[in-house]
């Protein structure tokens, strides 16, 4: 029977809620307040913690902070539970490395959904982490040949960043300290030019590497980086990948390949800008968002109207207009913020 350790100081919700856990088949410790709930986790391990924030003694983050010390307890499933539902709310809790976060009032299924997939997230990164014990004592960086290598590198060893939709990651102009690979998400790299206007350079999905600028010169970031929706990032220092090259010259030519053909897709992408009609700019956005979306074309497209016009390099008010077009002839279906592909092979064929 599986551990919970409930921490809320509002002893109606605290009774409540344990009973229901218990009914689930858990088995429930609780505490009033942070200060305890703290200790309890600490002599007792339970196998995952729900906790409040605004508790007297130690509020929820001040919980999560000092588990995170612990190596015995900083891996153990955090979720919060809480009334406040502001974002800056859920991105501190988030950044602090809670697992999930959970608004009040809540429903029975909502909290027994997030307890069995965090439990079970938990057992398998419990057994990756067995299983890089295991692998650091057999092999090194020496090792690594090729980009799936490098890949796995940056997965078993880089630091882990938490973006929700819209959060800058970086700015053009700062130190580039981390190159990254996402586990999940969308993300844009992004310039501004003379007048203002945004325009996007680059869309990065999952398992794509970004961030790179130099790795032999101290260059700052030359574009800035913003997810598009919520995103999981792992990063490694750029003079760690530094070493990683250097003594592992069969990643270093495919890591050369790989901005080959980003500079290769760039070329493309101005070239399009320049010469295509404003249908073939829309046509080729909406397709190219699709692809990196990982959608079919039944499946609709939820991105802004300014990010599409960015990467098409045309006014939001043409691009618009474009697709009230499109829609007009069935290549596709506009409904709010969505956009469903209806007749892929015409948008391919739009010159």
């Amino acid at each position: 029977m599986k551990k919970i350790l409930l921490i809320e100081d509002d002893t109606v919700l605290r009774e409540n809620t344990a009973e229901l856990l218990e009914l689930s088949n858990y088995s429930v410790t609780t505490a009033p307040n942070g200060r305890e709930g703290f200790n309890i986790a600490k002599s007792n391990l339970p196998d995952i913690i729900v906790c409040d924030i605004m508790m007297p003694e130690l509020d929820g983050y001040g919980v999560l902070e000092a588990l995170g010390k612990s190596e015995e307890t900083k891996y153990i499933p955090f979720i919060f539970l809480s009334a406040k539902t502001e974002r800056k709310d859920v991105r501190k809790g988030m950044d602090l490395g809670a697992d999930d976060y959970i608004t009040k009032p809540f429903n029975e299924a909502e909290l027994i959904s997030a307890i069995e997939s965090r439990l079970a997230k938990a057992a398998i990164l419990r057994d990756e982490r067995t299983s890089l014990i295991i692998k650091q004592s057999e092999t090194s960086q020496d090792d690594l040949k090729t980009l799936n290598d490098l890949k796995n590198f940056f997965d078993d060893n880089g630091k882990t960043f938490h973006h929700i939709k819209g959060d800058i990651i970086y700015t053009e102009g700062h130190n580039s300290n981390y190159i990254y690979l996402i586990r999940e998400g969308i993300v844009k790299n992004h310039k501004i030019d003379e007048d203002g206007k945004e325009l996007i350079t680059a869309l990065y999905k999952e398992d794509d590497l970004f961030g790179y600028t130099s790795f032999t010169q101290n260059l700052p970031y030359q574009e800035s980086a913003t997810a598009i929706n919520d995103a999981e990032l792992v990063g490694i220092s750029k003079h760690e990948l530094k070493d990683i090259l250097e003594n592992n010259h069969k990643i270093t030519l495919e890591l050369i390949q790989l901005l080959t053909d980003n500079l290769t897709t760039v070329k493309n992408q101005l070239l399009e800008m320049a010469y295509s009609s404003v249908n073939k700019k829309t046509a080729t956005t909406i397709l190219r968002f699709a692809e990196k979306l990982n959608k079919t074309p039944n499946d609709p497209i939820k991105i802004s109207r300014n990010d599409l016009a960015s990467v098409a390099g045309v006014a939001s008010e043409t691009f618009i207009r474009t697709l009230s077009k499109f829609k007009k002839e069935g290549l596709i279906e506009v409904e709010g913020r969505n956009i469903k592909i209806l007749n892929l092979n015409k948008l391919k064929q739009i010159y």
